[in-house]
């Protein structure tokens, strides 16, 4: 994840009754990632918002109301009935993967002690960020889900000291109702985060009226605050044989706005980089011809790339086209940026790789 914005199709912690209605106007205003819970509405219904979402090209989400054992299990049995790609929230991690560890969905429990209904994050700084290590070193948690704003204390000393915990993704939840707080999440190095009843109260400053307009507003505020993003991106390079040259003196050219990064590279490619770049972080696949391509691939699938840049030879024979064909459809499935040429590689390096500027206030 790039510092998404997560629309969430919920008030008082239930699925609102006008869903569907609403996400048809949230797919018009843009938005891409999108969630609901698991109650509120009959399962047909919430099928019904899973499927819209996925054949809009979206990214779907449940998120986990109850903080009893049998609901929360309930709810995790519910995300793999409704093939959602994420589940967000719950308490019981080491019970939940159980049920999800054979599902392709991506699980990001609560850290720390929740309490209350709204929920409510209780502890210091220091114990959720304990607890957000304990849960991270779970092989079937992909990431983690903050209610930061649920908070008693200083929430951007804790979402940056939570983010610095872990390696991996942190989301960021719990009445997220303004420019400031959104860029507040962005400086501590979130993931995403996730917006509901403020984007249906209309709480974010928006050029028209309507939901969709709210949706566009939200979008644009997040699209200000990536920039402020401290969170390192997960890119991969890759090119062909007669290509390899030109993405060399691409890195080099680019290596200080890379540092901090984490490239992933198939074989070849990850040794010309980390020879010529010692200092970047690079993880290296197998080579191309024996299944790195492939393993490019189903992290695309799995959303854990944040783009693509695939230095292609377009005068290659026509097999040589194979894998570049297969990242390129899997990229446009999943809405993953791709580029092929250093001019367009310099493009998603403008957009994605600059980090912290500024500063952010909170509100």
């Amino acid at each position: 994840m790039a510092f998404d914005f997560i629309l969430m199709l919920t008030a008082a912690d239930r699925t609102i009754p006008d869903a569907a209605a609403r996400l048809e106007e949230a797919l018009e205003g843009g938005v891409r990632h999108i969630g609901f819970k698991d109650v509120g509405l009959p399962f047909a219904e919430l099928r019904g918002l899973a499927e819209t979402i996925r054949a809009s090209g979206g990214r779907s989400y449940l998120e986990v109301v109850s903080l009893d054992a049998a609901s929360e299990l309930a709810s995790a049995r519910a995300a793999v009935d409704l093939d959602v790609d994420c589940l967000l929230g719950g308490t019981r991690a080491a019970e939940v993967t159980e049920i999800t560890r054979d599902h392709p969905l991506r699980y990001y429990p609560f850290p720390g002690r929740i309490t209350g209904h709204p929920s409510v994050l209780e502890g210091s700084a220091e114990e959720i960020a304990a607890s957000a290590r304990r849960l991270a070193d779970l092989e079937h948690v992909h990431g983690l889900d903050l209610l930061a704003y649920r908070f008693g204390g200083d929430v951007p000393e804790l979402m940056r000291t939570t983010c610095a915990a872990v390696a991996k993704p942190v989301i960021m939840a719990g009445s997220i109702d303004s420019a400031a707080r959104v860029e507040a999440a962005a400086a501590a190095g979130a993931a995403g985060f996730t917006v509901g009843t403020a984007a249906l109260a209309g709480a974010f400053p928006a050029e028209g009226a309507g939901f969709a307009a709210q949706v566009r507003a939200i979008l644009d505020i997040t699209a200000r605050a990536r920039s402020r993003s401290t969170a390192p991106r997960r890119l991969a390079l890759v090119a062909h044989d007669e290509r390899k040259a030109h993405l060399r003196a691409w890195v080099l050219r680019h290596a200080r706005a890379l540092a901090g990064h984490r490239l992933i590279c198939t074989g070849g490619t990850g040794a010309m980089i980390r020879a010529a770049a010692p200092g970047l972080q690079v993880r290296r696949l197998q080579r191309g011809a024996r299944g790195g391509d492939q393993q490019l691939g189903a992290l695309i699938a799995t959303g854990e790339l944040d783009a693509v840049i695939f230095f292609a030879e377009p005068s290659a024979p026509h097999g040589s086209d194979v894998d570049l064909q297969a990242l390129t459809r899997l990229a446009i499935m999943h809405d993953t940026p791709i580029a092929f040429s250093p001019s367009a590689a310099d493009t998603l390096a403008a957009a994605l790789l600059t980090r912290g500027q500024g500063q952010a206030g909170e509100g």
